[in-house]
């Protein structure tokens, strides 16, 4: 008996980051509204591939609170959001600003599937050329 509720404390331990939920309450409703919205712009920095609103990690807990904070002393989403940029860059944005130095960001994807396109018309072209000119299913009838 001992042993499983052990294990299971471990287990707990273990994974309790996985379940992590976000329960920030502002005290009015358009803060919580501005806090939710704002939480879902910014890319956890820990893990790249989630908002700070989903990310389990410390590093989100930590910035959800700094935008928290900032909402309740007043701070506009603007300013929230540059004083973000200034501190980690762009990179934080999942939908980063179309100016010089992230237009790569919103170009990559565009050459990248014109690049494609340009190769599977290549690539049927040749398969194209290659069945019209195949004669190996031709009987030559002197050979027999």
């Amino acid at each position: 008996m001992r042993a499983r509720l052990v294990g299971a404390l471990a287990t707990l331990l273990l994974v309790h980051g996985a379940f992590a939920i976000d329960i920030t309450v502002l005290p009015d409703e358009k803060l919580q509204q501005r806090y939710e919205a704002l939480t879902h712009e910014f890319r956890c920095m820990q893990c790249q591939n989630n908002t700070i609103a989903d990310s389990p990690v410390g590093l989100a807990s930590d910035l959800r609170r700094d935008v928290a904070e900032m909402l309740v002393a007043g701070k506009t989403d603007d300013e929230i959001r540059a004083y973000m940029v200034q501190r980690y860059g762009n990179v934080i944005l999942f939908t980063p600003p179309f100016k010089g130095s992230a237009i790569w960001v919103w170009l990559t994807p565009l050459v990248a599937l014109a690049g494609g396109i340009c190769i599977a018309i290549v690539i049927v072209r040749r398969r194209g050329r290659l069945v019209a000119t195949d004669d190996s299913d031709i009987i030559d009838e002197s050979a027999r």
